[in-house]
């Protein structure tokens, strides 16, 4: 399997979508930080739904041989954390995910349309600096 992060973030939309995930959400971080390439938030109904989602993430990515570096929150279903190294992934339930606000926090990061823009290959990323569009 290619390792790159785009194509892992495209297996990581796909599976949350499989889950019925909400509000889903893409960061570009590459010029903000050097802990990872991108942010992938979404939200879910109930605790068992983002439990699901996380699962669902998981277990498409072990299927391509690619392993989380680490994995938190998974018991309590409120916020799960999963760090594929190029690829960190916010799975939240939604009034916890208002609470702690990751968009509000990297404001400046640009936002790519994963609602319409499902496809990450080169050239279909249309990120905006510091746009809300793409957010909840």
């Amino acid at each position: 399997m290619e390792n790159d992060s785009k194509t892992k973030t495209f297996q990581i939309v796909e599976a949350a979508l499989g889950k019925k995930a909400l509000n889903l959400s893409l960061l570009d971080m590459r010029e903000m930080t050097s802990f990872t390439d991108y942010f992938f938030i979404c939200s879910g109904t109930s605790d068992r739904q983002v439990q699901a989602i996380a699962e669902g993430i998981r277990e498409a990515l072990e299927g391509k041989g690619v392993h989380p570096l680490g994995l938190e929150g998974t018991l309590e279903g409120k916020w799960i954390l999963m760090d594929y190294e190029d690829v960190v992934v916010h799975v939240f339930l939604e009034p916890v995910r208002q609470f702690y606000d990751l968009e509000g926090l990297w404001v400046d990061a640009p936002r790519i349309n994963v609602q319409n823009e499902v496809n990450l290959g080169e050239g279909s990323i249309e990120a905006e600096k510091g746009s809300s569009e793409g957010r909840r």
